[in-house]
């Protein structure tokens, strides 16, 4: 679609990131020539069967212009999900902005669960064992590559 209005009214530097397993937080900053009473409004579609849906909680800066949005109870998907911003000004037409992301690539991990260190006090060494995140797309834990970092004290 050809996006009509004020170039460089469209949002700019929008991002998303998913934490504590369905939680998902957008961000974005006005365009640089976008009037001042533009307002945004920020819809997606988590997957093709999906219907599109309004931001239901959105932040605001000291101006009252909607500048992000939470979303709770957010599903991971195989599919890229879609992401639309129209704004909106009494001056002139605002252009929009869309974006696919791939939601996997943008969640934020928790810890392994239930982490546990046993030391002996011979040459044996530690061993550490511990549980894969919890999360809500990850269905094989092998997928799962951890780093530890030891520092002796």
């Amino acid at each position: 679609p050809v996006s009509s209005g004020i170039n460089g009214s469209a949002i700019e530097n929008f991002s998303c990131v998913i934490y504590n397993i369905s939680l998902m937080n957008c961000t974005w900053q006005a365009g640089k020539d976008a009037p001042g009473d533009t307002q945004y409004f920020l819809y997606w579609k988590n997957s093709r069967y999906d219907d599109v849906m309004e931001c239901e909680l959105y932040i605001k800066d000291e101006n009252g212009r909607n500048t992000g949005c939470r979303f709770q109870n957010v599903r991971i998907e195989t599919e890229k999900a879609y992401f639309l911003m129209n704004g909106s000004s009494k001056d002139s037409l605002i252009q929009f902005y869309d974006e696919y992301i791939e939601l996997y690539k943008i969640e934020i991990l928790t810890p392994p669960l239930n982490v546990i260190v046993n030391c002996t006090g011979d040459s044996a060494g530690c061993i550490i064992t511990w549980q894969a995140p919890l999360t809500s797309h990850v269905e094989n834990i092998k997928c799962f590559q951890y780093e530890i970092s030891i520092q002796n004290k």
